[in-house]
């Protein structure tokens, strides 16, 4: 499908990439890992072809779409509305629709017995073939359903999309990208940009998606969820690990210790080796042995230690002592303008909570957090901090206020004075700053350095209360463990507005829902909260069956009899009369399409065994290095699916009619 060779890229001393090679496949769900810097972003831009690479580094199969998400990418400025840019992504389908509508309207006066005539209903022919083999009418019901479900109301399907934050406008790219079922996803941070609701959607989305992908992502859940292979890149080197990142991480100790265990017992041999060398070199009785030992060390395979990337550790010292309760929430009410934020919220925070703040973007998270820290006013009621509290602060805004003239170990220096500079080395190597990273000016640091450099100056600062707004934003997942681990044993409060559920998990101990301008608090971590919503939900959907069951016997005993009285002979003649009227009428209606369903039952069954078969075809590596051979099963595989897709929109088509005849016939 996709394949990088012998990828070799060197900054003067520096290997980003030594000798990669990596082969991808159909239905691959790769998660791409490694500490910042490691060149996982470069990866994926050479992937995509985006960045420059030597001529046949990448190579690929022919009829190969990719989508590639950036991290940042332009802002759009087009004029379309939400709606019409999301059908952008069916650009080639729509111009052969309305090919097709020119041809007829040609067509409509000529001469049906001309040349031309002949070439136009030629031409008519292949584009309405290409058409019925295509999703060109079903794509309004995709459009909504994806935008849905990253998070947009139907209400917002009409705005301009230039009038959309950055974030929102992100989604709207992956929306586009996920509406066009590439070959292959290349996906930077895809859930930077989603709150709680949306990532759990398109997680399921791409478990059900027959692309193949390769993910960035510093959510340690969504890529355990999505991914079943993962890549790990280190010190220039890329191994594979054929699980997702717990097993990845399992596996990664695994491998280090039969690579240490081989390594020491070879080492033990060699030195056993030199000591018969050195003890008999100069006998001549023994100086065949002796020569024939030399040459075998000199034609050992020596084992060598794999080099690890360096590890930090950091813990909080001791949170200063406070009264019990830290933050009182009472009658609190916001709003911007028209717009209701919440209304008279009342919490209590006490000493030792840590509470994650949960709900969808633009529900009032930050706005919550900032009343917390006296950032921004309410418009009733009070917050009352209590006794000896102190409060730190962090918002994306603190990046803004470092002072440039100072490096990023001067910067710390001022804010945690009781951090010794072996501590404060260790808290900036957690936040990424390792080496000579502690002596930049913060002026030459990039939008990314700042913020981590203002949330590890944040929690140097003493405190017993912190109020975080998504602190692992730029962190990548080892930095997040070494943070989730400090915040573990932090005796502090810890109030935190983040999506990433394993990072929360690991530590909070209560979860603060802002949903529909209220605030409710949970007891447990994210984990037990998802599972109270599932339950939750699964309670109403019961609840409303019953009701529609209740709705449906009293209707079947209101229309039974005369008057609504018993069952009598005259009635159940009736009602069999009817229930056979019922059926003839059903199966006059309802007949193609029943034979319609059990056809592309059928086709399905079929073509998804040729499917299966053909995966397993193309996952053998002999079949790669065969260009004729690989074309041609990459041509029957797209065929293939191109026709599966199709029966199962046909199946989809039937079942639908039956259900709305069946529907229409109940009532």
């Amino acid at each position: 499908m996709l394949a990088v060779n012998h990828l070799d890229i060197r900054y003067g001393d520096k290997h980003l990439f030594k000798d990669v090679s990596i082969q991808l496949y159909p239905g691959n769900r790769v998660g791409l890992v490694g500490v910042n810097g490691a060149g996982k972003t470069t990866l994926l831009k050479i992937m995509a072809g985006v960045a420059a690479a030597d001529d046949g580094v990448v190579s690929q199969a022919k009829n190969f779409t990719i989508g590639y998400l950036a991290q940042e990418s332009a802002e759009l400025f087009s004029a379309n509305t939400l709606y019409q840019e999301a059908r952008t992504a069916f650009a080639p389908l729509l111009a052969l629709q309305e090919e097709l509508n020119r041809l007829h309207q040609r067509m409509e006066g000529m001469d049906h017995e001309g040349a031309d005539f002949a070439q136009l209903l030629l031409r008519q022919g292949e584009i309405q073939h290409l058409l019925d083999a295509s999703e060109l009418y079903t794509i309004d019901g995709k459009i909504e359903k994806i935008l849905v479900g990253l998070g947009f109301g139907r209400e917002e399907m009409t705005r301009p999309v230039s009038s959309f934050s950055g974030g929102w406008q992100m989604r709207v790219k992956l929306a586009k990208m996920l509406l066009e079922e590439p070959s292959l996803l290349l996906l930077d941070e895809p859930t930077n940009h989603l709150d709680l609701d949306s990532l759990t959607w398109l997680e399921q989305f791409l478990r059900n998606s027959k692309s193949a992908m390769v993910i960035i992502s510093h959510d340690r859940t969504f890529l355990d969820r999505v991914t079943e292979i993962t890549w790990e890149i280190s010190l220039g080197r890329l191994e594979v690990y054929k699980g997702n990142y717990s097993y990845y991480t399992q596996e990664k100790v695994e491998r280090r210790a039969i690579e240490k265990g081989a390594y020491d017992n070879q080492q033990a041999k060699i030195r056993q080796t030199m000591r018969f060398v050195e003890k008999f070199r100069a006998k001549a009785t023994k100086a065949r042995q002796v020569q024939s030992r030399v040459k075998q060390l000199e034609k050992l395979e020596r084992v060598e230690l794999s080099e690890e990337e360096m590890q930090v550790r950091f813990t909080f010292p001791p949170a200063p002592p406070c009264g019990r309760d830290v933050l009182r929430v009472e009658e609190v009410s916001k709003k911007y303008g028209d717009k209701v934020v919440f209304t008279e919220v009342n919490l209590l925070f006490s000493r030792g909570d840590k509470v994650a703040v949960v709900g969808v973007n633009g529900a009032g998270k930050s706005t919550f957090l900032k009343l917390l820290a006296g950032q921004t006013d309410r418009d009733s009621g009070v917050v009352r901090i209590g006794t000896n509290v102190l409060l730190t602060y962090f918002g994306q805004h603190q990046a803004q206020e470092l002072a440039p003239q100072f490096t990023v170990l001067e910067t710390m220096a001022m804010a945690g004075e009781e951090l010794t500079i072996t501590r404060t080395r260790s808290l900036l190597g957690a936040f990424l700053f390792r080496g000579e990273d502690v002596d930049k000016k913060v002026s030459v640091l990039s939008g990314g350095e700042k913020s981590r450099l203002a949330l590890a100056r944040m929690i140097a600062t003493p405190a017993n209360c912190m109020l975080l707004d998504e602190p692992t934003n730029h962190l990548d997942i080892s930095s997040q463990e070494v943070l989730q681990a400090a915040m573990a044993q932090y005796d502090g409060t810890i109030v935190v507005v983040s999506h990433n559920r394993y990072f929360l998990d690991g530590f909070v101990n209560k979860v603060l829902e802002v949903k529909d301008g209220r605030l409710t608090l949970y007891e447990g971590n994210i984990a037990e909260y998802l599972l109270k919503q599932e339950e939750l939900r699964a309670e109403v959907e019961l609840q409303r069956r019953q009701e529609s069951r209740e709705v449906g016997r009293e209707v079947a005993g209101n229309g039974g009899g005369k008057g609504g009285g018993g069952d009598t002979s005259e009635s159940r003649k009736e009602k069999k009369r009817l229930e056979a009227e019922r059926r003839q009428e059903r199966s006059r209606r309802a007949g193609p399409w029943l034979r319609q369903l059990a056809e592309a039952e059928e086709k399905v069954e079929g073509l998804e065994q040729q499917k299966e078969a053909l995966e397993r075809k193309m996952a053998d590596p002999g079949l790669y290095a065969d260009e004729n051979g690989w074309a041609e099963a990459g041509k029957e595989y797209a065929d293939c699916k191109r026709h599966l897709e199709r029966w199962y929109d046909k199946w989809e088509t039937a079942q639908e009619k039956i259900d709305q005849i069946d529907a229409e016939l109940a009532g």
